[in-house]
């Protein structure tokens, strides 16, 4: 195993505030629970598909549960709404703490990488609108590859071939415990950050390291590595 790993990055709200759609979804469904059931169904149904052995495409599957929940309380989306929430999902700005934490990891070594369900030209205006894009080294879209959602085992893979890497030496960082189940299963290192709703659950591959935000998580990270480092060198 390398002295750090490389560390593979979910997106959305991972990095980026999923709250900020809020006010599109309050107009329509005037229901503060509306955003967060339709993101749910959003995963469910991306990995329903998968299992299926279906590709469709993340935004599409997003505005098909938008027009589903829409039908089952008899309201009209309009193509307006649909631009709307689109427009408002690529431009999600980043968690406060997130730009600094990045920069924090990269200058200690470690390189950073993304690996999202978007398609890569989403994913790319969001984390341009957000201002970090240069601070990935590569990012990695399972539309542009293996064309199945994580948590895939071969989301997960494809990212190891492309790096030419053990799958040790990779940690995923995530805000979903799906996700880091899926990495934890193809045998990468995860991290799982508790944004607000979210909580670890005690069965299946567990992550290597928990914490309420991206600072928690990078604290860790580097101090584990540093320690590793230390220890590694003469005399110690």
């Amino acid at each position: 195993m390398s002295e750090r790993p490389i560390i593979v990055f979910d997106v959305n709200e991972t990095l980026l505030d999923l709250d900020s759609m809020n006010p599109i979804f309050d107009r329509i469904f005037s229901d503060p629970g509306a955003m967060r059931l339709w993101f749910a169904d959003l995963i469910l149904y991306s990995e329903a598909l998968t299992i299926a052995g279906v590709y469709v495409p993340f935004t599409d599957i997003g505005a098909a549960v938008l027009q589903m929940l829409a039908a089952t309380r008899g309201i009209t989306i309009s193509d307006a709404d649909g631009a709307e929430l689109t427009n408002r999902f690529a431009t999600m700005p980043p968690h406060p703490e997130v730009p600094a934490a990045l920069r924090r990891l990269r200058d200690h070594g470690f390189r950073l990488f993304t690996l999202t369900d978007n398609t890569l030209e989403i994913s790319g205006r969001q984390l341009e609108h957000g201002g970090i894009i240069d601070l990935f080294e590569r990012r990695f879209s399972v539309d542009e590859t293996v064309r199945r959602h994580k948590p895939a085992p071969e989301a997960y893979h494809s990212v190891a071939t492309a790096l030419d890497l053990d799958p040790g030496d990779i940690c995923l960082i995530a805000s979903h415990v799906w996700d880091t189940i899926g990495a934890g299963a193809a045998g990468w290192q995860a991290a799982l950050i508790l944004r607000q709703g979210n909580a670890p659950l005690d069965v299946g591959p567990q992550p290597n390291y928990i914490g309420k935000d991206l600072d928690a998580i990078a604290d860790q990270l580097i101090e584990r590595y540093a320690a590793a480092a230390n220890a590694s060198r003469p005399g110690h």
